[in-house]
């Protein structure tokens, strides 16, 4: 791992990526502003323990506290392993079975770039009908779910599921400052209108999904479940997606043999 920027620096991003001043940190980190001063002008190089604090009061991912370590002169601590490794096999285990006791209806696992994991049989909702070259691995959940040559054609109120997901994806990447998220909120956003989608009702707790699918429309919601107890970069970054039957009818379609005939899932 290498880093040609200071610890400070990097530090200082993160305090302006959540909107605090030196003294909020400071008080959120109970240590001195004068200190964080230091840190961040680089008169100060912290220990790893004041690193580890101050990314945990500024909610950074362990992949970028890793970062943050080695800038600082340290050993990274958290270990990244592909979600295959036999050392993560009861984890891998673990997301099939929540996956699958989610069945009859949709469920899923990405990563922290949208890139598919792992699905029940069910997620072929949301398969059918795409240009294969979006089917090919590793399939990029944000990117099927609104392509011309995916799921948008079937989506029934696709601007409302624009105006949900792109806001989301800018503010990951803002968030984390990845090149690639950047990019793939660049590509999407091409895709829609010039005006900016409409953001979702603030009364609305859950979007709903409509989806148009083998001559019925599904309505579906969907919930996000992370580990939050993570200690390592591969579990950190994975992130559950499960979809419920908005209405009866929906609930109907899944609950009346219609899994059955699905394909297995491609993953």
């Amino acid at each position: 791992m290498t880093n040609d920027r200071p610890v400070g620096e990097l530090l200082r991003e993160w305090r302006q990526r959540s909107q605090l001043s030196q003294l909020d940190l400071a008080i959120h980190a109970e240590v001195s502003a004068r200190h964080i001063s230091f840190v961040e002008t680089g008169r100060t190089i912290p220990s790893s323990a004041m690193v580890l604090h101050l990314a945990d009061r500024l909610g950074v991912p362990l992949r970028e506290r890793n970062r943050l370590l080695v800038a600082a002169g340290h050993a990274p601590v958290f270990r990244e392993r592909p979600l295959d490794d036999p050392d993560l096999a009861r984890v891998r285990e673990t997301v099939q079975q929540v996956l699958l006791g989610h069945e009859p209806y949709p469920a899923l696992a990405v990563d922290r770039r949208w890139n598919l994991l792992l699905a029940n049989s069910a997620v072929e909702v949301f398969l059918q009908g795409a240009d294969p070259a979006l089917l090919t691995p590793p399939i990029n959940m944000m990117r099927l779910g609104l392509h011309p040559d995916g799921l948008a054609p079937r989506l029934r109120n696709v601007e409302q599921v624009r105006g949900y997901l792109l806001p989301r994806l800018a503010h990951q990447a803002a968030r984390s400052g990845d090149p690639q998220l950047h990019a793939l909120y660049e590509e999407l956003a091409a895709f829609g209108p010039e005006h900016e989608p409409r953001p979702p009702d603030p009364t609305e707790i859950a979007l709903r999904i409509r989806l148009a699918h083998r001559g019925t429309e599904l309505c579906l919601v969907n919930t996000v479940s992370t580990f939050g107890a993570a200690f390592d970069i591969t579990l950190d970054e994975i992130a559950i997606e499960a979809y419920f039957p908005a209405d009866l009818e929906t609930r109907r379609f899944f609950r009346t043999g219609e899994l059955h005939q699905m394909k297995e899932s491609r993953i």
